[in-house]
């Protein structure tokens, strides 16, 4: 089984207005509102694949309702906390460009935090925890280490999409993948990347210090994945993009779910790569049709 975890998830509420009149009244064109926060995006790809999973984390208040009926509407199967404050809601702005206004977050209590750990020490050899995103500054610096920690004490394997230290401390413990983009991995050594080869010189430091496989999205030039002693390239389907929120999170449910549902890496890593382009052509997230049209655009190539 695959499960997700997300920390601080969000109703994504997306305004679209033709001209912002900043201190004058606007009037949407359309409006729509998502269950939000990179867990969620990874479990609603992991649905559209066929790939089973559960999503967790912690939802509260009627806007967390919202968020869980959502889910389940979709079929996705749910465990989350109910938290006493309330779930975020982060304002997506389209007006030409787009502006983002992201909620603060609820405070997790300790009681809160102690019954998420305790959920996952239901966890088995063979299943794969995804965690994704920030954590609320309420759990702490270390809460990603102590969930970390049910996983190996149960034999689970997980997957870590975050940056900074978080990432790094992360390393240690074997992750099965982690996948910065090309800014997020300069970040992290302090460094300025230039080419293809400095990208692959530092993915490999990621290797070097215990993750198991790397994945480093390039936006329009591609991706890159490290695997062992071999590097694949892969290209970018075209088309036009729309959406900026998810896209990476859809390439970590197209190549976990892939890879879980068949045992094939490089398919996998195609159906990673279409999955993230899918979505940033789209209004939402990708849809299964749209993964598989783009997947017959996508060409590896060992480097």
């Amino acid at each position: 089984m695959i499960y997700t975890i997300t920390l601080n998830p969000s109703i994504d509420y997306i305004v679209e207005v033709d001209d912002l009149k900043l201190g004058g009244l606007n009037r949407m064109n359309r409006d729509l509102k998502l269950p939000g926060g990179k867990g969620i995006n990874v479990s609603r790809v992991l649905n559209q694949l066929g790939a089973g999973n559960t999503a967790l984390g912690f939802l509260g208040g009627f806007t967390g309702r919202f968020i869980n009926d959502k889910l389940q509407a979709d079929l996705i199967q749910t465990d989350f906390v109910t938290i006493a404050d309330d779930t975020r809601i982060n304002i997506k702005l389209k007006h030409g460009d787009e502006t983002e206004i992201n909620g603060l977050g609820p405070a997790i209590r300790a009681e809160e935090a102690e019954k998420l750990l305790h959920k996952l020490s239901s966890l088995q050899t063979g299943d794969i925890v995804i965690l994704s995103g920030s954590v609320p500054p309420s759990l702490g610096t270390d809460f990603y280490d102590r969930l970390i920690q049910v996983c190996k004490q149960t034999g689970a394997e997980f997957v870590i999409d975050t940056t900074g230290p978080a990432l790094m401390e992360a390393l240690v413990h074997k992750p099965l993948l982690v996948k910065p983009n090309h800014h997020e991995l300069a970040e992290l050594f302090g460094v300025s990347i230039e080419t293809r080869e400095e990208l692959v010189l530092y993915g490999r430091k990621l290797l070097e210090a215990g993750a198991k496989q790397v994945l480093i999205s390039m936006a329009g030039e591609g991706a890159l994945f490290i695997t062992g002693s071999d590097v694949y390239h892969a290209n970018v389907p075209k088309g036009i993009v729309k959406n900026s929120v998810g896209a990476g999170d859809s390439m970590i449910g197209g190549f976990v779910g892939t890879y879980v549902l068949n045992g094939d890496i490089l398919e996998a890593f195609r159906t990673g790569v279409a999955s993230g382009s899918a979505t940033a052509f789209s209004d939402d997230l990708a849809t299964r049709e749209f993964i598989e049209e783009l997947r017959s655009q996508v060409t590896i190539t060992k480097m």
